[in-house]
């Protein structure tokens, strides 16, 4: 085996990684963004209609009172908004991921960042140790109190 570092690493390779872990964290974050998005919409319309019923007030007065067939349009189609924001988020985080998978890549390349790697060579297999082949070195004890 031989420890040594790594010369060149593929920068295509790594911005693909950077681009599919960016993409799977951007869905999973977007999608539980636009649940969170579409229950407040939803919630904002039922306070909106409470507070118009308990104040008798017309809901335009309201604060966001223009906005409720907007805001019932978002409660009301959850199902398309909770995909839509996902891969919006999914799409942006891929790219953030690219361009980071990149980055690191070439600092790699560039020496600025050394990893080290475990090379078993071919030409010299190394014999296989067993476990009742290692040496046991015994160290003298101190004898704990009471013993």
């Amino acid at each position: 085996m031989v420890n040594d570092f790594l010369v060149r690493l593929s920068i295509r390779s790594a911005m693909f990684a950077g681009a599919i872990t960016g993409f799977v964290f951007g869905l999973f974050a977007g999608a539980t963004l636009g649940a969170i998005i579409s229950w407040f919409a939803g919630a904002i319309v039922d306070w909106q209609s409470q507070l118009g019923f308990s104040l008798g007030v017309a809901q335009q007065l309201l604060p966001l009172g223009d906005q409720v067939k907007s805001l019932e349009s978002l409660a009301d189609r959850w199902f398309l908004v909770i995909p839509a924001v996902g891969l919006l988020a999914g799409l942006f985080g891929a790219l953030i991921g690219l361009l980071a998978g990149g980055l690191w890549a070439g600092l790699v390349n560039m020496g600025l960042l050394p990893i080290q790697v475990t090379v078993l060579r071919r030409d010299a297999p190394t014999p296989l140790r067993r476990a009742n082949d290692r040496r046991q070195v015994r160290t003298p004890r101190d004898k704990a109190v009471g013993e």
